[in-house]
């Protein structure tokens, strides 16, 4: 091979070297010329022209040939041309031109040569780092057996994962067939066999099979059989990668239970389950939510949960969830509300919604239990009508109780009319002044008592009344400062300051307007009648939030209190604390609350005094 030293040096070291090597030539054979005479005149400067062609490349041997011929031509020209000299110069010229012609092709070939060699040695190089990198890849996957058989089955490679998964070292394993990893029955009915014909015949096979360790346990593998073909399309083996997945299938088969154990709970619980996104789409419906609404799986999951809400709800719902999502603000998840819900027929219906949230792999999901209340308030509006029977009833019942403080109560006044009109009748024929003054005066007693005796039997026919709750949503706050004006008229000039302190989250409520504002003017009333004789004279308002569902109202003052001996009967008719009340007012107050679904109560107020309290059910308009 030849070995350019020249591409190593200088182009101009070339050129100087050619030239010194003919200017040589040129020398030798002016030396030798005696003994040469006129023979062979260019034999030498061939010799040197080829070498250089084949060393220093073909350009300096170019201008190697042109000093040769230059310098031939002179010597030529001292004793004059001859045929021979020019046939000699021509033929030189021609063996130049051939010598640089071969040695460039030779030149070419030899560099196409060393770069296909250093091509080559790339390729084999890059090919053992990728083979070195496969094989550390492969090494790598512990968690994976990998292995390649023969065509006939015989094991031929095995790598590390296969011997911590199936317990045999490459050095035991090799040549043994693939049946070694099947369990005694399986291998004796030839599955290895068959799963290798099956495999060659679909082009790859994948399925979970049970393989066998070299202790003996046995495991389920998630296995794939590949053919291998060469160039040619001839088998050279197979190539099987197993993974054990005994613990994964166990946790499947184990999640699978718990979600069926769910899934029969959840279609078994009386309440509507159903599951939204956080756009709004339906991801789950249950099946009582399908007897509630009227819709199949099919027909709402993907769709927006608008659709199972009447208007205005339907249009605002979207707006609602963007608001939760940028605020957290929570309106309704995780308190109970009662809604508005839209059956498949287009009925509305009231419901109870409580909605969860959750979050499932990076999604938030709204999860909402419906309980349909269609059946719950017709039966509570039946209660309602039977408490307000019995209501009525308990104060028709009330009168036997009350008839003989009535008889006692009407016999005073009827009595002293009667007494006053049998005095009347001896002095009416008498004729003087005195007698006259005397008749006028008895009139006037007799009016006084009829005038009793009548306010009496109308407290008594206010009572036993039947009044029927109508129910509205209301504003607590303007419904209490409207009973406040009304009964806190002279109050001022009692000498009572009053102070009214109402939340705003306190509202709205649901109750008969009327009838609150009349428990508000007796308990205020009360209180003022209360704060006369004392130093502090106080009188305080308030409302405040008990809970999401109940308002409360409260009417303290800064009085005496009220005596230990009537407040266990403080709201029994006729029991009273002042001596011209008949003592029906708190007991009226106690039957409006207790209609309303409230409760009332006194107690002594903190620094002195009697607190009143009742509470009321709140409205949401919103739901």
């Amino acid at each position: 091979m030849l070995r350019p030293w020249a591409t190593s040096s200088s182009k101009v070291a070339s050129y100087a070297l050619a030239i010194v090597a003919v200017v040589l030539c040129y020398l030798l054979r002016f030396l030798l010329g005696p003994w040469l005479g006129d023979r062979a005149p260019f034999l030498i400067d061939t010799l040197v022209l080829l070498a250089c062609a084949l060393y220093l490349g073909w350009a300096p041997a170019a201008v190697a040939a042109l000093i040769a011929a230059a310098l031939g031509a002179l010597t030529f020209a001292r004793d004059g041309y001859s045929v021979a000299d020019l046939m000699n110069l021509a033929l030189f010229a021609a063996v130049c031109f051939g010598i640089i012609v071969l040695a460039a092709r030779i030149r070419r070939a030899n560099l196409r040569a060393s770069k296909d060699q250093s091509r080559a040695e790339s390729n084999h190089s890059r090919a053992n780092a990728y083979a070195e990198e496969l094989n550390l890849l492969i090494d790598g996957a512990s968690d994976y057996a990998i292995f390649m058989t023969d065509p006939e089955g015989l094991v031929t490679i095995w790598n590390r994962g296969a011997e911590r998964v199936l317990g045999w070292s490459e050095e035991e394993i090799v040549g043994r067939r693939s049946a070694t990893f099947y369990p005694p029955d399986e291998a004796g009915a030839g599955s290895a066999e068959q799963d290798l014909r099956r495999a060659l015949a679909d082009g790859r096979l994948s399925e979970e099979m049970w393989q066998l360790r070299k202790d003996g346990s046995e495991f389920l593998a998630d296995a794939t059989i590949t053919p291998l073909f060469d160039d040619g399309g001839a088998l050279r083996g197979f190539a099987k990668v197993l993974r054990d997945v005994t613990d994964r299938h166990a946790s499947e088969r184990a999640v699978e239970r718990r979600e069926r154990l769910l899934r029969s709970i959840l279609d078994t619980v009386p309440d509507a389950m159903i599951v939204i996104d956080e756009q709004g789409a339906i991801v789950s419906f249950s099946a009582a939510a399908q007897a509630t609404f009227g819709y199949t799986p099919e027909e709402v999951v993907g769709t927006n949960v608008s659709r199972l809400m009447p208007s205005p709800d339907r249009d605002r719902h979207d707006s609602y969830l963007e608001r939760y999502l940028q605020t957290g603000e929570r309106r309704i998840i995780g308190i109970g509300r009662i809604v508005t819900g839209l059956r498949k027929d287009g009925r509305a219906f009231p419901m109870e919604l409580s909605v969860g949230e959750a979050m499932t792999d990076g999604q938030r999901l709204f999860t909402g239990f419906v309980r349909d209340l269609t059946d719950k308030q017709r039966t509570e509006s039946r209660v309602q009508e039977l408490q307000s029977e019995l209501i009525h009833v308990s104060r028709l019942t009330a009168m036997g109780t009350m008839a003989a403080t009535l008889a006692h109560e009407l016999n005073q006044p009827l009595t002293a009319i009667a007494n006053y009109a049998e005095a009347m009748g001896g002095v009416i024929d008498g004729p003087g002044e005195e007698d006259k003054e005397l008749v006028r005066e008895i009139l006037q007693d007799m009016t006084a008592q009829a005038m009793r005796a009548g306010a009496i039997v109308r407290r008594l026919r206010e009572f036993i009344a039947r009044g029927d709750v109508d129910k509205r949503i209301e504003d607590l706050p303007a419904l209490i400062r409207e009973a406040a004006a009304l009964a806190l008229v002279g109050a001022r000039e009692r000498g009572v300051t009053a102070h009214l302190q109402l939340d705003p989250d306190a509202t709205p409520v649901l109750v008969d307007r009327v009838q609150i504002q009349q428990v508000l003017i007796n308990l205020i009333r009360n209180a003022v009648e209360a704060l006369d004789g004392s130093e502090l004279r106080e009188l305080v308002i308030s409302s405040t939030l008990q809970d999401p569902e109940t308002a409360m109202v409260s009417v303290r003052d800064s009085g005496p209190g009220i005596a230990p001996e009537i407040a266990d009967q403080l709201f029994q008719a006729f029991v009273s604390t002042k001596g011209s009340g008949m003592g029906l007012g708190l007991s009226i107050c106690q039957t409006i609350i207790e209609a309303h679904g409230g409760r009332i109560k006194a107690q002594p107020a903190e620094g002195g005094g009697t607190e009143f309290q009742f509470t009321l059910p709140r409205a949401h308009p919103e739901d």
